[in-house]
């Protein structure tokens, strides 16, 4: 299946601009997770800190993905 990601701030630095993955069916965000940071070691340094979204909504790393997902990985945010 495909799913899209788009990837913010720092995280965006790392991984670059958005763009689809492939995973086997029944892949989780988790295992998502996983692959890109296989593809860049620098990302698991944020894994404990980075929220992720599926499709507009905050979810936890156990959430089944879907054909078609749009996947947004949100590093923390300060502010003033």
């Amino acid at each position: 299946m495909s799913v899209r990601v788009l990837a913010f701030a720092r995280l965006r630095e790392l991984l670059g601009a958005a763009r689809d993955v492939q995973l086997p069916p029944g892949s989780t965000t988790g295992d998502l997770w996983e692959l890109l940071a296989s593809s860049c070691a620098d990302l698991r340094g944020f894994a404990s800190s980075t929220r992720i979204a599926r499709n507009g909504h905050l979810v936890t790393a156990s959430e089944m993905l879907g054909e078609g997902d749009e996947i947004a990985l949100l590093p923390p945010v300060g502010g003033g």
